[in-house]
């Protein structure tokens, strides 16, 4: 007869993946850990703290040339000086960001001010954390980056489908996490800036990706800590960026 990890016959621990709100004996949820091994397989993304403001690079995985690549959408506006990006279930995250944007808006109204980072975030993991322990719903299948500038401040914050969630200086998602993290180790410091937290960033994707990496799959955006505005970088300059990157590496092996 198979067993599992704890001894038990294999028919017995399939019962434990039958409902979320039952632990295993081992203490695991683990429909819970079958979300986050679905925001493993989603498509990279990356976000980072920079000397300036913050940085939001990813990669829009389009393998169909069918498809319009500006429609697809990966990156997106929170408030003028909040924005986010994900990776896994990406209608998960859909729904989680129009509901911050939501809230933003009445934030604005109802105070006159804008919404600080942290209480996005917070709102977010509240209902992330809710779908792990009510019967009849399943975890948020999906990572979510948000990053914004709150007092001249620039923060960035990871959120995963447990609903917890902690602060990062940089940090990446998706099925590259383990290489760009290594290179952001490497490469990553307090002091660069925007243009040079994209260039880290390009490289980064251009180790994962390989040979399928195609400019027009990658989307990026930014916030400045003194315009505190979401802003795309144009197709063009992330092109001219991306060779930029390839010049550097040919000229570290001269």
């Amino acid at each position: 007869m198979v067993k599992g990890e704890n001894m038990q016959p294999m028919h017995q621990m399939m019962g434990y993946d039958r409902a979320i709100t039952m632990f295993s004996p081992d203490g695991r949820l683990l429909q819970v850990e079958y979300a986050k091994k679905t925001v493993r397989q989603g498509s990279t993304a990356i976000a980072m703290v920079c000397s300036d403001g913050v940085v939001f690079v990813t990669d829009k995985r389009i393998i169909d040339s069918l498809v319009v690549p500006e429609a697809v959408e990966k990156i997106w506006q929170i408030d003028e000086h909040i924005g986010a990006t994900a990776s896994g279930i990406l209608s998960d995250a859909r729904v989680l960001i129009e509901r911050s944007q939501l809230k933003a808006q009445q934030n604005r109204i109802t105070y006159d001010s804008a919404i600080d980072t942290l209480s996005i975030v917070k709102d977010i993991c509240d209902l992330k954390q809710i779908c792990t322990q009510s019967g009849g719903l399943r975890p948020f299948g999906v990572s979510i980056l948000v990053a914004g500038i709150d007092d001249h401040t620039p923060r960035l914050y990871e959120t995963d489908p447990t609903g917890i969630f902690f602060q990062y200086k940089a940090t990446a998602i998706g099925e590259g996490e383990v290489e760009v993290e290594e290179i952001l180790h490497e490469e990553y410091n307090e002091n660069l800036t925007i243009e040079d937290g994209l260039k880290v960033s390009l490289r980064a994707l251009k180790k994962v990706l390989g040979e399928n990496f195609k400019v027009g799959r990658i989307d990026a955006a930014y916030i400045r800590t003194d315009e505190k505005k979401y802003k795309k970088f144009s197709k063009e300059k992330i092109e001219k960026t991306a060779g930029d990157v390839k010049d550097l590496k040919d000229k570290k092996k001269k």
